[in-house]
């Protein structure tokens, strides 16, 4: 049967057009409304307009990704109320307009984090590289967070402070604005693009303060409590994306990065439309984590697939990878999802079609003329969706016959 072939696409200033999509087998589309600021309602209107252009190429809008989960509701600010209600309304609408999976994310203030957009592998591709040490010279020394230096090791703070003496200004502020604002640009970033970003920032950083892991899971506990029961009635499937990367940042908590994370996710909110997106690359940065294991644990939860791979660098730190190069051993994980689709097949369940999208991909050949956002390339991504559907035609064989 395979899983459905999906692919990110960021609306009309997507360099990357439907029709293009449309010829090398794309069946779904996975998009937002990327203009409408996070918190507000995503009228029926704008939702439909979108449904239809992707369905006049033939496609379907198969996943939301993201429906904002903003910071009033991770710190359970006084906004919190309306904010929860705008988004159950937002759900009611994609529901009205056929659309029945949404991803989202509990991190706070920073959707994901790379120290270099740029990185160049031993071939000459293009890829991201999160530096885990020069990270924390960010942190420490360019942001100048207070209390920084108590979350990193003397060898890493040794380690970043010799990687500052050796930036220019430029190097620094670059480094702080691809942390900040790029990165985060083109998904509803927290910050924006200001002047202060930096400053802004920190504002963001303090107002958690008083909020460690179990005050976050809690409050994460009380967003699910609003919006399953609602996700229930409209058959919408909620699928949590896990921290990116899964380790704590910047002092913030990290509550969606482990086996251990999920189970209590779950068991806080048991009913299976609470699920998954399972994201191979950024649940593989952890050596602790078994991908297998943990596909093969919340199967029945997982809604959405990003498929990605990375190389280790030790120590917290790691670039991305070709699709079936890294640490991930794609051949398993794909079986274990194939698998899965099957028991599915045979249990009668209606969610078969298990959304899979190549995520980010090296930017490769043509990619370098083009532009595209970090991690998006066009022909590095087309070269993993071919690579993960050969694969899986030799997983298919096998399991079908």
């Amino acid at each position: 049967m395979s899983l459905e072939k999906t692919w990110r696409w960021f609306g009309k200033n997507d360099k990357v057009t439907l029709a293009q999509l449309k010829q090398f087998g794309v069946e779904g589309i996975v998009t937002a409304l990327h203009h409408i600021k996070g918190g507000a309602v995503w009228p029926v209107e704008e939702i439909q307009l979108v449904k239809e252009e992707i369905e006049k190429h033939g496609m379907r809008w198969s996943v939301v990704e993201s429906l904002p989960v903003t910071e009033g509701i991770k710190t359970n600010g006084p906004e919190r109320e309306e904010l929860v209600r705008n988004y159950i309304t937002s759900m009611r609408n994609l529901a009205a307009c056929g659309i029945d999976t949404i991803c989202y994310n509990f991190m706070p203030v920073l959707d994901w984090a790379r120290t270099d957009l740029h990185f160049v592998n031993q071939r000459g591709a293009e890829s991201m590289l999160f530096h885990y040490e020069t990270f924390a010279a960010f942190d420490v020394y360019i942001l100048e967070r207070p209390g920084a230096e108590k979350d990193y090791a003397p060898e890493v703070l040794a380690a970043a402070k010799e990687l500052i003496g050796k930036m220019t200004e430029e190097e620094k502020n670059n480094l702080a604005y691809n942390i900040i604002v790029v990165t985060q640009g083109f998904i509803n970033g927290t910050v924006g693009n200001v002047h202060n970003y930096k400053q802004v920032f920190l504002d963001y950083l303090k107002r958690y303060d008083t909020i460690d892991t179990h005050t976050l899971r809690n409050h994460l506990a009380l967003f699910l409590n609003d919006i399953i029961p609602v996700a229930e009635e409209l058959g919408i499937r909620m699928c949590i994306h896990p921290d990116d990367p899964p380790f704590p940042l910047l002092g913030l908590p990290r509550i969606a990065s482990t086996m251990e994370d999920f189970e209590w996710i779950f068991s806080a909110c048991p009913s299976v439309n609470n699920g998954l997106t399972f994201c191979s690359g950024s649940l593989s940065v952890r050596e602790d984590n078994d991908l297998v294991a943990i596909a093969k644990k919340f199967a029945e939860r997982i809604h959405f697939v990003h498929l990605r791979n990375i190389i280790s660098l030790g120590g917290r730190s790691f670039y991305e990878s070709a699709h079936l190069e890294g640490v991930v051993d794609m051949y398993a994980v794909l079986k274990a999802l194939l698998e899965e689709q099957k028991r599915r097949r045979e249990a009668g369940r209606s969610d078969l079609r298990m959304p899979f999208r190549p995520d980010h991909g090296l930017k490769i050949l043509d990619d370098f003329s083009r532009e595209s956002n970090p991690g998006y390339p066009l022909v590095g991504r087309m070269k993993g969706l071919a690579e993960i559907t050969g694969l899986e035609m030799g997983i298919e064989r096998m399991l079908y016959q």
